[in-house]
């Protein structure tokens, strides 16, 4: 037979190397992704090939037993497994049916009200990159008895570069550490480079690493294989034409009931016991005879597709399996979101598109889905399995999942699994109890009363500094998530302190036209009445600054408080809960001082979604990243408060969040450093971009008018090209890149910074950076090709031996 991979392989030269087992097991596909070009097509995954539900299964549980062996008896039982969404949900739940005894969760990218975040991480070559971690059970990571938390086990359909694992890795050992992980995939393509960074993490937490996989190799691309593929399949798609048919009939399906148990979860996007999995099996025959019975028994029904949706890939699967073992001709496959090029060629892994409108509500909005090889594959009856989140308008209107697979088959069958609705499990199921009101100045801030409320708790008499160099040593070893504790506050040399001022002499116009066009286009197009909440602390002097611009332009008192947010902890929720008690959520704007990359704008929009009536949509006086669409300028300059720390931020540290500090009914923490008011200029930074506004109104007025008609849309040009220099630098983590110039200030003020990246002829606006480069040691390089003015490097394997005696930074080999 001709390999699936060979198309591709004629075309663009990308070659599988390693044991013999790989090709049997992986094709080759082109995607329409701007991030990688090759797509390895799984022909026992169930995603995109159609296969034999029971050789699906039994790939993943030969897996789980394999994992079992190797952990023996003991640490078996004491083991929760962690799969992948979307494509390995049902590889992961195989797994957990290995080993039997383990719970198993999956990552999600449905956000749900009441569940909140466990944890989270990016995806960086994926379509869909954000996940989730929703577990019903806080303690789901916990488990493992009296000897302390059990092996983790993680499970995805392929371990290519190892990217999503290692954020994984650093994500969930900075929560819940532990001594053993397990990585399990179907094939493992790393290059030796890769693999390597894997040990790295295992030599800096202690903890042991295995990997376990049906077959190893690697994937050899050459040179400009991603431009070329780009560019092959924008060949293709002039070549052949759309599978979507728009006007293609609605659709009355035969309705199939289950009788799937009442209370038994859809799968394992919010857990999934070893209890579960017991009433699941014993509940299958059952609802294999009555699928049985209403497609009119085995002849009738002919050759069978049961076809999964999405996340939802276990059920459909192993109910699948209970149909093969009834005597059906079965087959299993799912939609997907990943857009994939279609070439109906036999050495191609994607035969046929089927495209059609997403019909769950999804959170990031609506957008095509994929059923590939349905269409011409020979079936007589295709039974669609969705949950009832899916089970909408959409699914059934002309042109929907339904219409299309009509096209593919001559029989379409529907079955509905319930969706899970979790109910959180908290110490106790008390009303939480009334939540204080805002600190103000002068109390907490030097801040005047009406400038700004703290919805923080104050920690002014706790001991929480830590040199530079032990906190970020704890963080890169993942033993402290950085919001544990604060910096020691920098206390600027009078030289830096001149670079300031004339930072500020120099650019407090600019800011002040950024900051009237911001609020002019937040009054405009979200609310006449906005609730002003900046993201603690680079926020709280944009949101200070916007709430004079209204009051001075239009005599307007907006209200404006000051919240945290914690990457990769999300947003204080207690602060959600008294703004939605004493506002409409609908008028709240979040405000915040420059994007950099666009991960406080991801995690604000993670965190926001169980909390309905908030708009996720962050307005910033700089948006260099190209990450929203309210902003006051796209230009990357020197805002002068991201010079200093507290001192220009109302004296209040950075916030917070350490279990022992904060209980569950408390807001974030932050300290108001009293002490530095002798140093304090947050009164005099906002006074001397109010001085000018006057003299900026009719540009704000031009440049309001001017944004309203132009296309402001989000590029993420910032995000792609932090992905790109991690990988050009090594760094292998956008985490440690910190771009444009409030970031770069950031990592030299508070981080142990590797290096400095500069555009070349940057002039002025660098001048504090390459003063505090040069006090702490840290190179600059001069670049040609940078988006942003400066990208500043966290030290990729900091150790306290990355500094010199003198605490200057060296060499990272």
């Amino acid at each position: 037979m001709v390999w699936t991979g060979t198309w591709v392989s004629d075309r663009l030269g990308i070659e599988l190397a390693g044991d013999d087992e790989l090709r049997g097991l992986l094709g080759l596909a082109l995607r329409r992704n701007p991030k990688r070009a090759h797509l390895l097509v799984s022909g026992v995954l169930g995603k995109h090939v159609p296969q034999l539900p029971s050789v699906v299964h039994g790939h993943g549980v030969t897996l789980g037993r394999r994992v079992r062996a190797l952990l023996g008896p003991e640490e078996a039982a004491r083991a929760v497994v962690l799969g992948y969404a979307e494509t390995a949900t049902a590889l992961g739940h195989a797994v957990a049916d290995g080993l039997e005894t383990a719970p198993y969760l999956h990552s999600t990218r449905r956000p749900v009200a009441s569940v909140p975040s466990a944890g989270g991480f990016e995806e960086s070559h994926s379509h869909a990159t954000s996940h989730l971690l929703l577990p019903e059970d806080p303690a789901f990571f916990d488990r493992g008895g009296e000897a302390g938390r059990g092996p983790l086990v993680l499970v995805d359909d392929e371990f290519s570069t190892g990217n999503t694992v290692l954020n994984t890795l650093r994500d969930l050992h900075a929560r819940h550490p532990r001594d053993h992980y397990v990585i399990v995939a179907l094939v493992d393509m790393r290059a030796a480079g890769d693999a390597g960074r894997l040990a790295a993490f295992a030599e800096e937490t202690g903890a042991r690493v295995d990997v376990v996989a049906h077959a190893r190799g690697t994937v050899r691309l050459p040179e400009n294989v991603l431009a070329r593929g780009l560019r092959l399949v924008e060949e293709q798609d002039g070549r052949t034409a759309d599978p979507l048919v728009p006007c293609a009939p609605a659709v009355a399906p035969v309705r199939l009931e289950l009788g799937w148990p009442a209370g038994l979860p859809d799968g394992g996007r919010h857990g999934f016991t070893p209890d579960h999995r017991a009433r699941l099996r014993e509940a299958l025959p059952a609802m294999a005879a009555r699928i049985v019975d209403g497609l009119g028994g085995p002849e009738q029904a002919g050759r069978v597709l049961v076809l999964g949706f999405e996340e939802l890939m276990y059920a459909p699967l192993v109910l699948a399996r209970a149909l093969e073992e009834a005597g059906l001709d079965m087959r299993f496959s799912t939609t997907t979101r990943s857009p994939v090029l279609a070439v109906d060629d036999p050495g191609y892994a994607i035969r046929t598109r089927l495209a059609f409108p997403a019909h769950d509500d999804p959170a990031d909005g609506p957008g095509e889905r994929y059923a590939y090889n349905v269409a011409g594959g020979g079936f007589d009856t295709v039974l669609a399995v969705v949950d009832s989140a899916a089970d909408t308008p959409a699914l059934h209107a002309p042109g929907g999942l339904l219409a299309q697979l009509a096209t593919a088959a001559p029989r379409v069958a529907l079955a509905v699994v319930p969706a899970h609705t979790p109910v959180p499990r908290t110490p106790d199921r008390q009303e939480p109890p009334v939540l204080p009101a805002p600190l103000r100045g002068p109390d907490f801030s030097s801040y005047e009363p009406d400038d700004v409320g703290w919805l923080l708790q104050d920690l002014s008499a706790v001991r929480l500094e830590a040199p530079v160099e032990e906190r970020e040593e704890a963080v890169q070893r993942g033993g402290a998530h950085y919001a544990e504790s604060l910096p020691v506050e920098y206390q600027p040399t009078e030289e830096y302190q001149e670079l300031y001022r004339d930072a500020l002499a120099g650019s407090a116009a600019r800011i002040a036209r950024a900051v009237g066009t911001v609020t002019e286009l937040v009054l405009a197009e979200r609310s006449p009445r906005p609730v002003l909440v900046s993201l603690a602390r680079a926020g709280t002097p944009v949101g200070v600054l916007m709430r004079r611009w209204a009051r001075h332009r239009h005599g307007t008192e907006l209200p404006h408080y000051a919240v945290s947010i914690v990457r990769g902890r999300g947003i204080d929720a207690n602060a959600l809960r008294w703004l939605a008690a004493h506002h409409d959520p609908a008028d709240v704007v979040f405000v915040d001082g420059w994007t950099g990359k666009g991960a406080i704008t991801r995690e604000l929009a993670d965190a926001l979604a169980g909390f309905p009536g908030f708009d996720p949509e962050i307005a910033v006086l700089a948006d260099p990243g190209s990450c929203v669409r309210t902003y006051g300028t796209r230009e990357d300059f020197l805002i002068p408060s991201a010079c200093l720390n507290s001192t220009v931020s109302g004296l209040i540290s950075r916030t917070v969040l350490r279990d022992d500090l904060v209980g569950p009914h408390d807001y974030h923490g932050a300290k108001f450093y009293r002490e530095l008011s002798g140093s304090d200029v947050s009164r005099d930074f906002v006074a001397a971009v109010e001085a000018r506004f006057d003299e900026l109104a009719d540009a704000v007025d031009q440049q309001v008018k001017e944004a309203a008609s132009a296309d402001r849309a989000p590029t993420w040009e910032g995000w792609a090209a932090v992905e790109r220099i991690s990988e050009e630098q090594g760094i292998h983590d956008v985490n440690l890149v910190k771009p444009g110039v409030g970031e770069t200030t950031r990592v030299l003020l508070r981080r142990v910074p590797w290096k400095i990246l500069a555009r070349r002829g940057a002039g002025a606006d660098l001048a504090h950076i390459r003063l505090l480069a040069e006090q702490r040691g840290v190179p600059v390089e001069e670049r040609d090709d940078l988006p942003y003015t400066c990208v500043g490097l966290i030290h990729p394997r900091y150790t306290r031996g990355a500094t010199g005696a003198d605490g200057k930074a060296v060499g990272s080999a």
